[in-house]
């Protein structure tokens, strides 16, 4: 069986270079994903394929019909989704095919996060590798049995109708394969419980920095080959060992990567924002989506950066970011929308992707005329900046001061011409056919996004900023949040229908905390509590000490798993497990959050040394243990004052709390004077002096022992 499976597993296409990608025709076929809310979805509901979407009434109709199910998971900005979809879901030979012998699911894993971790694990597991579209075939019960990628419509014919033949006359063989399929997933992501005793400040994290220096890629930044993804939680880590240990190599290094990204065509230099990721090694050529959960995460990685190195491109990063996040990724409710498409329409009509962001030489000449010659140097309309198709994806490679004096120009005069061209070129690609948007509310990530904008406001102090982050909070707390401290995972059209996740949980919480430190809200911290609760009552292992990626409360696919290796986004046991230990330090009372924080970072150590990329939101953690983490309570009529002048410098090894008056919470019991603001710096609740300025407040922060 085992060798039947890989033969047709060795049908799937992996990377084809295939360029059909005529505009969808309308379809006089609707299906059930009709009434369904995800964008993704919707683009299928007219295909003549007789989609459903994944719920309990499609598995039971399996299990009556005794049919075999094709799962297939994408998301809206998956290009190669696109592709096969026309190829082959808009086909009416497939869709024969398809409808007659399976019981045919769509599914967006952004939506189900759940459903894409089960089968592409299953993927994994039989081919070695797996991305989407993500192609799997299971038993009526939902075990999968084969499975893959991409595939050309024959091929994809042609393997579909081998495994419904296997199931009709040796169905006993698809049986065998999926129990020892089961057990491999229920192997998969599991976590050992470590009961030995662990001195983490003896864990030698310069030995994990060097294993991860290995991969370093020292002209372009971010790790050697292509395609290169950007990995905001590594440079997190590594921004942070760099100050902790004032290691100007490794921060050199940090830097370098930062500037190559924000010089990359990955980074749209008209319109900010960051695409997913580049497929060569410069980071020039985009997958031209761009993800909501990237370009939070950047946004809190430039201005940490930026209070780092106070560098100009860091801040023009940020403030251009958030400014393509309010103007394409924000709703009237104060909610986030997911992404953009990587395709959109060309001349022709025709979907392609990049079509809305790339320029041709000639567009170029002809709108900026006598200043395209500071232009062209300044983005590379050159060999170096050149795709296919005689475009140009705009692309840096000097630096403003070099460009200055290339051209003999002011600083003043260069800026202005870098606002001029974005007034004429900004305008003008605003009149191409813009990508799609798929305008789903996801919670967790508009917690990271919520961060994003916390962090920007904690940095560069820009009010609105902080105005957007209150907006976004509310609508979480007034849509997504019951009072009990559930969360739902989506948000559309002002239903909410799929119940939270543990990255739900963890990303809401964080943001949050993050928010709390700089309003001195007691509202947000409040929440976080609540909502961590929560989650130990219904995610929390007591046996592993780890939290399941869903809730006991919703039925397993399969089996459930722990999401705990950090990826693109962190991990969301990391996350919790950080979160944990910082509502320790303010709610002292009982140290249960702490020991479950310590006792999660035990159960992942063994790991992290073999694959250290895939830990690093877990090794920030372990640096809160490896030196003195303080808790900075400030407390008097200019404590918000005060704490928006610590908020601007880079203090990851701290959290604060703040009140303007007399309080009877533990934090700020006895410690109120009239009339004055104190500042009390501590370590495990035991205090030093009270200080009346912020600056000598941060050098006993910075000071190493």
């Amino acid at each position: 069986m085992r060798q039947i499976v890989v033969s047709l597993i060795l049908i799937s296409i992996f990377g084809c270079n295939s360029s059909n990608n005529e505009n969808l025709e309308t379809h006089p076929f609707t299906n059930d994903l009709i009434h369904e809310s995800s964008p993704y979805l919707l683009q299928h509901a007219h295909n003549p394929v007789d989609w459903k979407p994944y719920n309990e009434a499609t598995l039971k109709q399996a299990k009556q019909e005794k049919k075999l199910m094709i799962i297939s998971v994408g998301y809206s900005a998956c290009h190669w989704c696109h592709v096969m979809e026309h190829e082959s879901f808009e086909d009416s030979t497939v869709a024969a095919v398809m409808n007659k012998h399976f019981i045919s699911v769509k599914v967006d894993r952004e939506e189900r996060p759940d459903v894409d971790q089960i089968y592409i694990n299953a993927v994994q597991l039989m081919t070695g590798s797996a991305g989407w579209p993500l192609n799997v075939i299971t038993l009526p019960d939902g075990r999968p049995v084969w499975g893959g990628t991409y595939f050309r419509k024959n091929d994809w014919i042609n393997a579909i109708e081998q495994i419904q033949e296997i199931y009709r006359e040796e169905p006993e063989k698809l049986l065998a394969y999926a129990n020892r399929l089961e057990e491999g997933l229920k192997s998969m992501d599991l976590v050992q419980l470590n009961t030995e005793d662990v001195n983490f400040k003896k864990y030698p994290t310069e030995v994990i920095i060097q294993k991860m220096s290995q991969t370093f890629d020292h002209e372009y930044g971010g790790n050697k080959g292509a395609p290169k993804f950007m990995m905001p939680n590594n440079l997190e880590f590594l921004l942070r060992q760099a100050v902790d240990n004032n290691d100007k190599s490794l921060l050199n290094f940090t830097t370098l990567t930062l500037d190559k990204m924000a010089y990359g065509g990955l980074y749209d230099q008209l319109g900010g924002g960051f695409a997913r990721y580049s497929v060569d090694e410069k980071w020039h050529v985009p997958h031209f989506e761009k993800m909501l959960y990237d370009n939070a995460q950047l946004v809190s990685l430039y201005s940490n950066a930026y209070s780092v190195t106070k560098n100009p491109l860091y801040k023009d990063v940020v403030k251009e970011t958030l400014e393509f996040v309010k103007q394409e990724l924000t709703n009237s409710e104060g909610g986030f929308y997911s992404a953009l498409d990587a395709d959109s329409k060309d001349k022709n009509g025709k979907l392609e992707e990049g079509a809305f962001y790339v320029f041709t030489e000639e567009e170029l000449q002809k709108l900026l005329k006598d200043d395209f010659d500071i232009f062209k140097e300044y983005y590379n309309i050159n060999n170096y900046g050149k795709w296919e198709n005689n475009q140009y994806v705009l692309i840096r490679k000097k630096t403003d001061l070099e460009i200055e004096k290339e051209f003999g120009i002011s600083s003043e005069a260069l800026q202005q011409k870098k606002e001029d061209w974005k007034h004429i070129l900004i305008p003008y690609r605003n009149k191409r056919s813009k990508p799609r948007l798929d305008d789903k509310t996801l919670t967790s990530w508009n917690g990271m996004m919520l961060k994003g904008y916390v962090d920007a406001y904690r940095v560069f102090g820009e009010e609105a900023y902080l105005e957007t982050a209150l907006k976004n909070a509310q609508f979480i707390a007034e849509n997504q949040l019951q009072t009990n401290g559930q969360l739902f995972h989506n948000y559309k059209d002002g239903k909410s229908s799929i119940n939270g996740f543990l990255e739900d949980y963890a990303f809401v919480i964080e943001a949050f905390i993050d928010l709390y430190q700089v309003t001195l809200d007691e509202k947000w911290l409040t929440l976080s509590k609540t909502i961590a609760d929560y989650a130990l009552n219904n995610f929390f292992d007591e046996e592993k000490q780890m939290f399941y990626f869903t809730s006991k409360a919703d039925p397993a696919i399969v089996t459930r798993n722990f999401d705990y290796r950090d990826n693109v986004i962190p991990a969301s046991n990391s996350v919790m497990a950080k979160n944990l230990f910082v509502l320790s330090k303010y709610f002292g009372e009982s140290n249960f959050f702490g020991e479950i924080s310590h006792q999660m970072l035990k159960n992942v150590l063994d790991e992290i040394d073999h694959y250290p990329r895939g830990f690093s939101n877990w090794l920030s953690l372990l640096s809160n243990y490896q030196s003195d983490f303080y808790e900075v309570v400030v407390v008097g009529k200019d404590a918000q004052k005060q704490v928006k002048e610590l908020n601007k410098n880079y203090l990851p090894n701290i959290i604060i709390a703040g009140s303007e008056q007399e309080s009877e919470n533990p934090l700020f019991k006895n410690r109120y004077v009239a009339e004055e603001t104190l500042i009390y710096v501590c370590v495990n609740n035991a205090c030093k002096l009270p200080i009346n300025n912020t600056e000598t407040v941060i050098k006993t922060l910075n000071k190493k022992e």
